[in-house]
């Protein structure tokens, strides 16, 4: 996917994302979203900025019972987990300065 962003998948889930030690970010997002894809590169400068922050993207077209469980209606849809449970959801494309604002608690900024 990128250097900073791996896939997560239906398989993988729970063990990338609810077993995980450090806050999660993942970004539900399908290739033909376009406001999927403007948040790609600020996605991926959090990931390099933020060592305790691990990034992960999952493709609602091709996990789909994943996207379901957690209700994601609409995307780009971003979900912050923190020992196993959501902590914040935030949908649609946001600038950087406000998904620094949301997601500060969790990752110091």
């Amino acid at each position: 996917m990128s250097e900073n962003i791996a896939e997560v998948d239906d398989a993988s889930w729970d063990a990338e994302v609810l077993a995980a030690a450090a806050p999660v970010l993942v970004d539900f997002w399908a290739p033909w979203c376009g406001p999927c894809r403007t948040m790609s590169p600020i996605l991926e400068e959090l990931a390099g900025e933020y060592e305790n922050l691990k990034v992960l993207k999952l493709n609602v077209d091709d996990n789909q019972a994943t996207a379901a469980k957690y209700e994601v209606l609409s995307i780009p849809t971003m979900f912050l987990f923190e020992s196993g449970e959501v902590k914040k959801r935030l949908i649609g494309a946001l600038p950087k300065k406000k998904l620094l604002e949301e997601l500060g608690p969790w990752i110091g900024s």
